[in-house]
């Protein structure tokens, strides 16, 4: 006997509801998992790519974990102890950038920095917090990486977790579309489909414009010779995939550091303008429409609340399943939407 409409939606909720205490019961055990899923769904293109070329499955997902060996390696030598330097460094000046522009107001507008005024207080008050918090701060995450995401779990069990299932990718897929209901598997079908081209133009396209974004603006700041370039090029990357916040938070903290820096050298604070310009130009015109494209679905201010539930809820393991989910909440809402739209409810009964 079929089940009801309303049955199978009392089981699908039941299941949904499951997966979020099991989410949250299991915490940050599941992380590496997750982390190993994701970047086997990442690379499972390539994978695919090489596979056409003439290579195995096997020999494809081999070349890929060298590739990703290498560069991880270069990763740990180059870029992260620069990029942990500077951050320290950039917390530690902090008062000292506060206090330059105590004084630069207090020559423009000295009637708004008497001694004991609101605004020199808060000035004050800032730079000490950002001084104390910061640094607090950096050793929080810093401890918190390496009780989350320890030695073991970074160097063995994600990348195996990631090379298991890039292995076995297209058979998990096959082997779970022959469990899905039979009454319902079209739907299913194309409603996984619109789930994998969002997921797909979002988390591989916008996570290749991030990188590209980041390391243009960390290099080009450097060459301009900025202090802290490698910083501020790594926070307008990371934030990029959130539209406008990448450009304003890092374009502002870039602006920021170049008029102490370069203060009455005006060719440098326009050569710091025009970097960020340019990559908002390139972003939006050339690297956005190419990689990600149009049909994503994702508004800046779902994302925004999805991460902010998500992250509260289940912490960093919220923040990585957030993006995901939202995409599927947006196609399923889509889906939901359509369906209400041709349905006598919307419609009527009336033939006026």
């Amino acid at each position: 006997m079929p089940l009801t409409p309303r049955q199978q939606a009392t089981y699908w909720g039941i299941a949904i509801v499951v997966f979020l205490l099991a989410l949250f019961a299991l915490g940050n055990v599941i992380m590496p998992f997750l982390l190993g899923g994701a970047i086997a769904y990442v690379l499972d293109p390539v994978a695919d790519r090489l596979q056409k070329l003439g290579l195995s499955r096997a020999l494809s997902v081999a070349i890929i974990s060298l590739v990703a060996l290498l560069l991880f390696v270069l990763l740990i030598l180059l870029v992260i102890p620069t990029l942990i330097r500077q951050a320290n460094d950039l917390v530690q000046i902090a008062p000292t950038l506060f206090e330059n522009l105590q004084t630069w107001l207090a020559a423009r507008f000295p009637d708004l920095l008497v001694e004991g005024s609101t605004i020199r207080t808060q000035l004050d008050n800032i730079g000490a917090m950002i001084q104390s918090r910061g640094g607090q701060l950096l050793e929080t995450v810093l401890s918190s990486a390496l009780g989350l995401v320890n030695v073991v779990v970074l160097l063995v069990v994600v990348p195996v977790v990631a090379i298991y299932l890039l292995v076995d990718w297209d058979n998990m897929v096959a082997r779970i579309d022959e469990m899905l209901p039979r009454d319902h598997v079209g739907t299913i079908r194309t409603l996984a489909s619109q789930i994998d081209r969002t997921l797909a133009s979002f988390i591989r396209g916008q996570g290749l414009v991030c990188l590209i974004l980041g390391t243009y603006y960390a290099i080009a700041l450097a060459l301009v010779g900025l202090n802290f370039g490698l910083v501020v090029g790594a926070v307008a990357g990371a934030l990029t995939f959130i539209p406008y916040v990448g450009a304003v938070v890092g374009g502002g903290l870039a602006m920021g550091l170049a008029l102490f820096q370069f203060w009455g050298d005006w060719p440098w604070i326009i050569a710091v303008y025009a970097i960020f310009q340019s990559g908002q130009f390139v972003e939006g015109n050339i690297l956005t429409p190419k990689l990600v494209g149009s049909s994503v679905g994702l508004h800046p201010v779902w994302l925004l609340f999805a991460l902010s539930v998500f992250g509260s809820l289940f912490g960093f393991v919220g923040l990585l399943v957030a993006v995901p989910v939202a995409a599927v909440i947006g196609v399923l809402a889509r889906f939901v939407l359509d369906r209400y739209r041709h349905s006598t409810l919307y419609r009527g009964t009336s033939k006026d």
